[in-house]
Order: structure tokens, then C-alpha cells, then sequence
């Protein structure tokens, strides 16, 4: 871990908490500042995004991740040309599988245009590349949709849903929820937390959902929402609903929970990381040019670290 620390001290890594078993075993910020200042999470918004959809499951404000769009916005799907959008649903919307040409990692550089007055409607503008189902592509338009499929079905901005039943239930007190000019939480990149905060949440999805004798997401969900299922990016991993999942020694065949590890992910090295096979959860915030960069530091050290314990 000292190796660890003069690794990240030469970065620009703002701060990293391991929890290990629920303790805090390792903390580092760049400065007091970032300890107690709201951070931007970036697309860390996201996991969190299907975190409350799993909740508002629960709750019955939704069905199913089988619902289509044309239920939550049937003025914008069923004036579409492509008859094919009315069958996108929220299962396709959480494995970013919807089939909308969507060129984020490409020629929009990391950067879509999210700033329109009418998001949803944007995103289901764009033509159809595939099918519904068949691949994923990243798309932060997915994320904003189920932000804004939330407020309809619950009747709550996705910011005071999230308040009420994750936020409240885990002690976060802090946080702010920017928004579109429509007045929906930005399901994308919109949230500020802390990063104690931050690794709250993965210690709530570390313990299935269970939070200080409390059930706060369906066990089912996390499971369900942490499973594989699209490899577009081989150097991330797998997309699963709205997490990442890759394996902890890639060189290794075995990829059950022994070898796992689940993870939110924000532009320029913002992680929420569980490694269910160490009981740990590691939190990052940065402004790393390589996002990916804290994933290296994972396997590198933290991993070596506690095998060797």
C-alpha cells in the first residue's frame, strides 16, 4: 500500500477510500477540500440511476424492465417514422441496447449533446443503427430517458425519489441533482456527491441491499443489475443494467463472483468498485486524463495488498 500511495500521489487521483468488510481501512485526499466538498460523480450517475429504478420495481411504481416507451412517452414514440422505438423498453434502456446511432465514444468525443430543451425527444430522433436488443453502445441518452421515466411513473424528480428512499436511508445528507430545462434530473452525469458518500452506495450493493438491519434494494436487483451482459469494450469489461463488471485477474478463466468485480464509472476516473470476493469497496475520485487508469491501480496494488493479508 505505500507503493499504492506514492503511485496515486504522483496522479491526478483527488481522493481513494477502501472499505474492507465495512470498515475504512485506507483514506486519501489531495486536499480537506475534497473531503468535504460535493464532487462531481460524472456518469457514477448512472449506477445510481438503476439503482432506484430496481427500487421503484420494488415499490410498484414500475412493472417491469420490460415496459416499453411507448407507456412513459407515447407523444413522442408513437410519432416516430421507426415503429421499431415503440418496442425500445427499460431493459434496453439500462444495457444502453436500444439501437440509437449514438457516436459518444466517437465523433462526439465523450461529449453528446445533452443540452437540448426536450432530451427525451432528442434521443428518440436519432435513427435506429440496429434493432433493439442486439448490442450496446455506449449512450448517456439511455441514462437520461430512465431519469425521466422515473419521474413519470413515480411522480417525483428522479433527485427527490432518490432522497427519499437511497439517500435518507443511508445518512446522505449532502448532495445536489443538477438539471434539463424540462426539470429532470440528469440521468447521465447530473448528481454531486461526497466521497464517504459515494462508498456508501457500494457498501449498500457489497451487502445485497441490506443497510443497518434494513432492506433498501432487492438482493434479485443487484444481482440481476450486476450480471454481464453486452462486451462492447473489451478494456472496461462487460455492461450489465447501468454497472460494469469485469474480472479482477483478467488473465484467470473463472469469472464467477470468485473472480468479480462490479463497478460504476465516470469520465476521468470517477469509480464506485465492489469486489464481492474481498468484501471491499474502493471509491476514486480524479481528473485523470485515462478514466480507466484506477482500475490498474486496483489489480496493481490494492488486490496484491489483500492477498496477501
Amino acid at each position: 500500500m505505500e507503493k499504492f500511495d506514492r503511485a496515486i500521489n504522483k496522479t491526478k487521483v483527488k481522493s481513494c477510500l477502501i472499505l474492507k468488510d465495512g470498515t475504512l481501512v485506507y483514506q486519501y485526499f489531495k486536499s480537506n477540500k475534497i473531503r468535504d466538498n460535493l464532487g462531481r460523480i460524472n456518469s457514477c450517475t448512472k449506477s445510481i440511476v438503476s439503482v432506484l429504478i430496481g427500487i421503484a420495481i420494488e415499490e410498484g411504481f414500475i412493472p417491469s424492465v420490460d415496459m416499453t416507451m411507448e407507456r412513459y412517452f407515447p407523444d413522442i414514440v408513437n410519432n416516430q417514422a421507426d415503429s421499431r422505438k415503440k418496442d425500445i423498453t427499460i431493459e434496453h434502456l439500462l444495457t444502453m441496447s436500444v439501437g440509437i446511432d449514438w457516436p459518444e465514444f466517437g465523433e462526439w468525443n465523450y461529449m453528446p449533446p445533452m443540452c437540448t430543451h426536450d432530451v427525451v425527444k432528442f434521443v428518440f430522433d436519432r435513427e435506429l443503427a440496429d434493432d433493439p436488443g442486439i448490442r450496446m453502445n455506449y449512450n448517456s441518452g439511455c441514462s437520461h430517458v430512465l431519469s425521466a421515466v422515473l419521474m413519470q411513473a413515480t411522480g417525483m424528480k428522479t433527485s427527490v425519489f432518490a432522497d427519499k428512499h437511497l439517500f435518507q436511508p443511508l445518512g446522505i445528507e449532502d448532495y445536489r441533482w443538477f438539471e434539463d430545462a424540462k426539470g429532470i434530473s440528469y440521468g447521465s452525469d447530473g448528481l454531486r456527491l461526497l466521497p464517504y458518500d459515494m462508498a456508501k452506495i457500494g457498501q449498500l450493493y457489497l451487502q445485497e441491499g441490506i443497510w443497518k438491519g434494513k432492506r433498501i434494494v432487492p438482493a434479485e436487483w443487484i444481482r440481476n443489475s450486476t450480471e454481464p451482459c453486452f462486451l462492447t469494450y473489451d478494456y472496461i469489461g462487460h455492461y450489465a443494467y447501468h454497472w460494469w463488471v469485469t474480472k479482477v485477474h483478467p488473465d484467470q478463466n473463472d469469472f464467477t463472483l470468485n473472480n468479480r468485480m462490479f463497478f460504476a464509472m465516470g469520465r476521468n476516473g470517477q469509480f464506485i468498485i465492489v469486489i464481492p470476493s474481498l468484501h471491499t469497496v474502493i471509491v476514486f475520485t480524479s481528473t485523470l486524463d485515462n478514466t480507466i487508469k484506477p482500475l490498474d491501480f486496483v489489480r496493481e496494488f490494492i488486490v496484491k495488498s489483500m492477498r496477501n493479508h
